[in-house]
């Protein structure tokens, strides 16, 4: 395989990307099917140990909304080759940075961000919940572990992330990472499953008909390794916000549980009923998994602008649908995002909020089934 040109990277990266429409001969929302890029590891460099000092956020901010991510140009081939290049935290704490290179790039834009310093700041709220609470918390073991319920789990920094294989999980950069050092409490970092806290004694517990919930509690599993794509890493490209908001943890056991597979994410008027869901560690509702579903308002190439209800704590989590699998016949959910935070956004001159999820486009993708896999003939299916 050859590298991309600077010019034809541009070209390809304004090209409509080859999928076979999901309507048709069909009522059923179908997942496309994409031509997918390659990401491949060129080179690898030993850093320096981190301080581990930074303090955890459990939500991120920015001010850039869909307009003043549209209007940015896009990048050169090497600025995308060193947002897509990647930090490896090891469990001892050691570090590395691999520069990658990109392969066969498919179409769409990986615009940058800018600070909009026309919105005001005074008026921001912590709350993320829009009119009526639309959350629901899950109760009872038949539901939380049971899938897709069974897929969220809980990080020791705060945060919530998603199996997405059977040693891996994705969620968000910011909760490990905050774009100059790593989290304080990274280089321990847990993994927390939901279990029941007591077993049954001898007889079947009817959760459904109780008045008290059955009892849960955490069973941790430590991580092996962390990844972090360096377009997340302030001084790098600081200019591009939360595009880049993703991370994956690879633990030192397999969790045993069904996991939910990651997916290229189609464009929001393909979703069915134009609508997203995912599950998360809300922190006003500690010990319970919380489940939303809701609209797409907007989207960009890298970011999904919607107005689920959500408390930091969430923010890590997986944002699926599921559609159609023509090739299996089957129905699938898939992650398609991941829940990042809270941006205000400037609409017709109006300040509004929304809370924001990081996109998997086929750069994404192919970056983090490589990660997962470890060979890119295994990253050819979005």
């Amino acid at each position: 395989m050859a590298g991309i040109p600077g010019l034809l990277f541009l070209l390809l990266l304004l090209c409509v990307v080859g999928h076979v429409s999901p309507y048709e001969a069909s009522w059923k929302p179908t997942w496309p099917a994409y031509r997918l890029p390659v990401v491949l590891p060129q080179s690898t460099l030993n850093l320096a140990k981190p301080d581990f000092g930074a303090k955890a956020k459990l939500e991120v901010s920015s001010s850039c909304g869909p307009q003043c991510h549209k209007g940015t140009p896009l990048p050169t081939y090497e600025q995308a080759k060193q947002y897509l290049s990647y930090e490896t935290l090891y469990a001892n704490g050691s570090r590395t940075e691999t520069q990658v290179g990109i392969y066969i790039l498919s179409s769409g834009r990986h615009g940058a961000q800018h600070q909009d310093s026309q919105l005001p700041r005074t008026s921001r709220r912590k709350r993320q919940i829009y009119g009526y609470d639309s959350r629901f918390s899950i109760f009872g073991k038949d539901f939380l572990l049971n899938y897709p319920f069974s897929t969220s789990v809980k990080l020791s920094t705060g945060c919530t992330g998603t199996l997405v294989a059977e040693k891996h999980v994705l969620t968000a950069a910011h909760c490990i990472h905050d774009g100059k050092t790593y989290v304080k409490g990274t280089q321990k970092l847990r993994v927390g499953f939901l279990k029941p806290k007591f077993k049954d004694s001898g007889r079947e517990t009817n959760t459904s008909n109780s008045a008290t919930p059955e009892k849960m509690k955490f069973q941790w599993i430590r991580v092996k390794r962390t990844h972090v794509p360096k377009g997340w890493i302030k001084g790098n490209a600081n200019d591009i916000g939360m595009d880049y908001d993703y991370a994956l943890l690879e633990l030192k056991k397999p969790h045993k549980r069904k996991f939910m597979k990651i997916g290229v994410s189609p464009p929001a008027k393909q979703l069915p009923g134009g609508r997203i869901h995912f599950s998360g560690y809300d922190n006003d509702r500690p010990g319970n998994l919380v489940y939303r579903f809701c609209d797409v308002k907007d989207e960009t190439y890298d970011l999904l602008y919607q107005q689920c209800d959500a408390q930091p704590g969430a923010s890590g989590s997986g944002v699926y649908v599921r559609m159609w699998k023509r090739q299996q016949q089957k129905w699938e959910r898939k992650i398609i995002g991941i829940f990042s935070g809270h941006q205000w956004v400037d609409m017709n001159g109006s300040p509004q909020d929304f809370n924001v999820a990081v996109r998997i486009t086929p750069l994404k993708y192919a970056q983090i089934c490589y990660w997962i896999k470890g060979n890119y003939l295994d990253c050819r299916e979005g």
